[in-house]
């Protein structure tokens, strides 16, 4: 006679356990991995440990029964095991989580829920984590994942091997596939393929770094155009992504198509950078440990891309770590800029040279002065490249506040590019040849130069991160216009006062939110001058916009404000760095 007890190991194995006086005979099914084997022994030793012998006597054999204790404990010892597996199973799997991109996902499932073929454009700067972000996303959550990566100067011929090797991955469980000649009789084997799966079984097609695939004579978008429009659009679990680098070549090829494929996109997402507090989820994901202050110094000088946090290193401050980042010839960061450009554009000089110009002018330049200063003509031209430039998050476009019959406005908003063309093109330039003094970056820290340099860097940061200032200072439910504020009196008058205004939220209530923006590495100290100097600017603000509205005041700085009266008469909302760190 025997008794069987079935358990699950954190729901990817089960044991079936007899138990005889003859032998403890174990049969473990669906061992994927390590873990399961761990699991497994686990909750048999506390079985051993645990259950009371108690003997019936039969014909052959004597029988073990589990007690409630041992059955309460077994549960215990898988309740144990799949709490170790949740916070162990993406290092097991080499499978990260997703930090962030909550807006990116909540997309996504829409999409993967809805009840129609759907057709998902994502486009993105270098490194940003689109790859990762759709691969991390559909292979949990579909049930037959199909990705082709494109080749970055790669022959046809070795596009439609890796096609081949690629569907016979997904489809065929490695079975070496004939090698298509060309793109439509490829996508016609896909089509076959995807017509073998049962039809109720959600699929994801996955094109990456669709310009390299997609080249002129490749015949590459002319065969999707066709798939799309004559089969895959009507198959109501397939979902098709497709993904660039190349930013301007997504926008103008498929978001803005002519042909058979426009109107075709069904969502598209620009995946931009971290923001401060993904930034700070993924160093604690990477067990690196900086405090606030420290990570906004990092930000300042590298940004939120993905890649570029994971290079740093644990154990260093922020200062250190952009030392050896960023002025070290070795480091990553220290050529990134040129490898950047050079990898997104076909002609990248022409892009650089806008951010040049635009950099030039740290609070904004309009876009006849742009024009002026790059030789290029106001058309279809300039407006391509802008808005690639856009989508990519290295510039912002903005209508200034009180200044509307001046037009857009554009600003370079990449910590990354900004800090490049301020401290490391220039040691670059110093030292072709040379080594860089060691601990350079060291060195330049807490001088006037660094802190004019850090609060520039802090308002660019402020203006990434608009949103959370609106929830801090009670306007998160007011619709406003934001922009910063400058008045340059004309040269004929001598008598005029010009002011700068750091950010203003001109408010739909009635009202006008202006605000200060300090960096300070201790809370600041607001003196009887410097708020007479605010009051002042305020009414330059109101004389010069002819401004009506009721004005407030806020304070955004970096690490507090020490209170006193000055403040308290002077400011109405105050904003610090944890406000900013808020999602």
């Amino acid at each position: 006679m025997k008794r069987s007890c079935r358990l699950y190991a954190g729901s990817v194995s089960f044991l079936w356990i007899n138990l005889t006086a003859d032998a403890l005979k174990i049969k473990i099914f669906q061992l994927k991995n390590t873990m399961d084997l761990v699991s497994s022994f686990f909750i048999l030793k506390i079985i051993k440990l645990s259950w009371s012998k108690k003997q019936e006597k039969s014909q052959k054999h004597q029988i073990y029964r589990l007690p409630k204790k041992c059955i309460a404990n077994a549960c215990c010892a898988v309740y144990i095991i799949i709490l170790f597996s949740a916070t162990n199973i993406s290092r097991i799997y080499s499978v990260e989580p997703i930090i962030g991109r909550k807006k990116e996902i909540r997309l996504l499932r829409e999409k993967l829920t809805s009840k129609s073929a759907e057709f998902i454009a994502i486009y993105g700067r270098r490194r940003v984590g689109k790859t990762y972000l759709i691969k991390q996303f559909f292979t949990k959550e579909t049930g037959t994942y199909f990705e082709q990566t494109g080749l970055n100067d790669g022959s046809m011929q070795a596009q439609l091997l890796i096609f081949s090797e690629s569907l016979s991955k997904s489809f065929y469980k490695g079975a070496k596939l004939a090698i298509p000649e060309n793109w439509m009789e490829a996508l016609k084997q896909l089509t076959a393929a995807i017509d073998s799966l049962p039809k109720d079984e959600r699929i994801t097609l996955f094109f990456d770094e669709l310009p390299w695939l997609a080249t002129k004579k490749s015949g590459f978008l002319k065969a999707l155009e066709y798939y799309w429009n004559t089969d895959w659009t009507y198959r109501q679990k397939l979902i098709l992504v497709v993904c660039g680098s190349a930013a301007s070549w997504i926008i103008e090829n498929l978001i803005y198509a002519k042909g058979g494929l426009h109107n075709r996109i069904t969502a598209r997402i620009s995946l931009q950078q971290f923001n401060l507090a993904e930034t700070e989820a993924y160093l604690e994901y990477l067990d690196i440990k900086l405090n606030r202050q420290q990570i906004l110094q990092l930000y300042m000088a590298i940004g939120g891309i993905p890649y570029y946090i994971k290079s740093v290193r644990h154990g260093l401050s922020a200062t250190q770590n952009i030392n050896e980042l960023c002025f070290s010839k070795d480091g990553p960061l220290f050529n990134e800029f040129d490898i950047l450009f050079h990898s997104l554009y076909e002609d990248p000089e022409t892009y650089i040279n806008i951010i040049r110009v635009i950099a030039d002018k740290s609070h904004g330049i309009s876009r006849e002065d742009l024009i002026l200063k790059t030789n290029m003509s106001d058309g279809g031209y300039l407006n391509t490249r802008l808005r690639s430039l856009e989508s990519a998050g290295f510039i912002s476009t903005f209508l200034p506040v009180g200044h509307a019959r001046r037009g857009v406005h554009y600003r370079v908003t990449d910590e990354y590019t900004l800090f490049y063309l301020t401290w490391i093109e220039p040691i670059r330039q110093k030292t072709i040849g040379l080594t860089i003094t060691e601990h350079y970056w060291e060195s330049l820290i807490r001088k006037p130069v660094w802190y004019s340099w850090a609060g520039y860097a802090f308002e660019t940061v402020c203006f990434k991160h608009v949103d959370a200032i609106k929830k801090a200072i009670n306007l998160e439910r007011i619709p406003a216009l934001c922009s910063d504020w400058q008045y340059r009196p004309e040269k004929k008058d001598k008598d005029g006062v010009g002011a700068q205004i750091d950010l203003v939220f001109d408010r739909d209530d009635g009202c006008v939110t202006l605000c200060e923006i300090k960096y300070t590495e201790v809370p600041f100290v607001m003196t009887k001058e410097y708020a007479e100097k605010l009051n002042k600017k305020g009414d330059v603000y109101k004389i010069r916009t002819r401004s009506k509205k009721q004005i407030f005041w806020a304070l955004i700085s970096a690490n507090g404000v020490v209170p006193n009266e000055h403040v308290k008469k002077m400011i109405d909302h105050i904003a610090t760095l944890d406000d900013l760190f808020q999602m």
